[in-house]
């Protein structure tokens, strides 16, 4: 089937390419513009239903509904003349004619086109991981969407044996929850240090500790060589010749910028999509945001730089501000994994001979504080086991204040950042909502972290925030008056 322009419509035709949190923040920002006053917009997505946080997975695949983390239903699209094209794989551009081809064969037209179709995960070369017809071995699973989680679901049992291959923050967060399921679980990871992205190697060392103390077994600095079993998972060969029994492999390996619809139509990549400061790639009319750009040579895999990008980009788009840009992202994270309080921020080790490095290492806690100083300004701060004071050090690496003079005094929770200004600190790092937009929501008769989120989106990123938002909650509650 192809669909025709509607030449008595004079809005333009935007196809918005992927359904993930890219696309649902662009939408967010787009509506919130009045951009579909000037724009019929259509959604192209592969999964089912409305987008949905991706990185809430774990509240799912430890037994929640998948409703628990959806951010838009269909009834979302609908209300706001949204068209949602779910189940759709779009599998190619032709930029000459404008318009997008699927696999099932149908063709839409589009006057602007953005790509935000995210990122896949990676599968290592095992030996024996995959079965004769090229899909992964009953038993082996790879952990990126609702239907893996459910899948997942469906096969482990307790008492079973689990080997996760990854520890970063997916595989880490997917141990716990099988582990917490009743079964054996063992983390294998390349690096000796855990998260070795976000973390150096003392806090990755202190990271794991606190992970095996919850039951978890940790074999670092390996790799997996083969899947044992002919028809079905049975274990795993590591590199150093060891066999792990294994019901379950749950690879967690990392991911990888989804280009090839780029690819097929001839749109300039690397690593990921190319685009500018405009969010624009080479070819006219096609813009790319999310896990699936490529600026100035970084590609981001965390939430808060995905949504800097769709916001630049719905300012350009609806015209509210043609001229807005995207510079790049500081990357700061503040993390709950396996249970362990993480936040990371800046650049792990110095750079410079003159930059000083202050470390706390509390070794009956597994606890560990790291600050890296330049010209008395913070550039980088790593945490494992103690966050109490991250909301403080972001703030000064967001606004690049001047530490103490003694820089020790900023990891201790009674210095705040900016003095007078901590109430205009950023609470929610992902959407960038500060302490006193918060606040002024519970003052306004937001009684809930849910409330909360609803007025003014803190907390349905990352959802680090979360606990936070409901201690102010507590504290902030209006007394009931008389006869309530």
């Amino acid at each position: 089937m192809t669909e025709g322009r509607d030449v008595k419509s004079k809005k333009k035709q935007l196809a918005i390419i992927g359904n993930g949190m890219a696309a649902s923040r662009l939408l967010d920002d787009l509506v919130a513009r009045d951009a579909t006053d000037r724009y019929d917009i259509t959604v192209f997505g592969e999964e089912p239903g409305g987008a949905y946080n991706r990185v809430l997975l774990g509240r799912v695949l430890s037994g929640e509904e998948p409703d628990a983390i959806v951010m838009k239903t269909p009834r979302w699209y609908e209300d706001r003349g949204v068209r949602l094209v779910s189940t759709a794989t779009v599998t190619k551009l032709d930029t000459a004619s404008r318009r997008l081809q699927l696999k099932n064969g149908d063709e839409h037209p589009y006057d602007v086109a953005v790509m935000a179709t995210g990122s896949v995960p990676l599968v290592p070369p095992l030996a024996g991981v995959f079965g004769l017809g090229g899909e992964l071995k009953k038993g082996a699973f790879v952990y990126r969407t609702l239907d893996d989680c459910a899948r997942i679901r469906a096969h482990v049992r307790p008492g079973d044996n689990a080997v996760v291959l990854g520890g970063g923050l997916l595989g880490l967060e997917a141990a716990k929850v099988l582990c917490d399921a009743g079964l054996h679980v063992t983390v294998v990871h390349l690096a000796q240090g855990l998260m070795e992205t976000q973390l150096d190697h003392v806090g990755g060392q202190m990271l794991r500790k606190q992970i095996e103390r919850t039951g978890i077994f940790v074999r670092a600095g390996r790799t997996a060589e083969a899947v044992l079993g002919e028809h079905a998972v049975e274990g795993i060969v590591l590199d150093d010749g060891q066999r792990l029994a294994a019901e379950t492999i749950v690879i967690a390996c990392g991911v990888r910028p989804r280009r090839e619809v780029a690819v097929a139509s001839g749109i300039p990549v690397n690593r990921g999509i190319l685009v500018n400061d405009a969010l624009m790639t080479e070819v006219p009319g096609v813009y790319a945001v999310g896990e699936c750009a490529e600026h100035r040579g970084m590609t981001y895999g965390i939430v808060a730089p995905v949504l800097e990008q769709a916001t630049v980009l719905a300012s350009i788009l609806s015209g509210r501000d043609p001229t807005a840009r995207y510079r790049g992202s500081k990357i700061y994270a503040r993390l709950k994994v396996a249970g362990v309080e993480v936040a990371s921020m800046g650049i792990r080790e110095p750079e410079l001979e003159s930059d000083d490095v202050i470390q706390v290492l509390e070794e009956r806690k597994d606890a560990y504080r790291k600050l890296v100083v330049r010209n008395g300004q913070l550039v980088g701060a790593m945490l494992v086991g103690n966050t109490k004071i991250a909301a403080q050090l972001v703030q000064l690496f967001d606004r690049g204040d001047s530490l103490p003079e003694d820089p020790l005094e900023a990891l201790s929770s009674t210095c705040a950042a900016g003095g007078a200004r901590s109430a205009d600190r950023v609470l929610c790092n992902c959407h960038r909502v500060p302490l006193s937009t918060v606040m002024a929501a519970i003052d306004g008769g937001a009684a809930t972290v849910e409330g909360v989120a609803e007025i003014t989106q803190a907390g349905t990123g990352c959802g680090s925030c979360k606990s936070e938002i409901a201690q102010l909650c507590t504290l902030r509650a209006r007394p009931a008056a008389v006869g309530e």
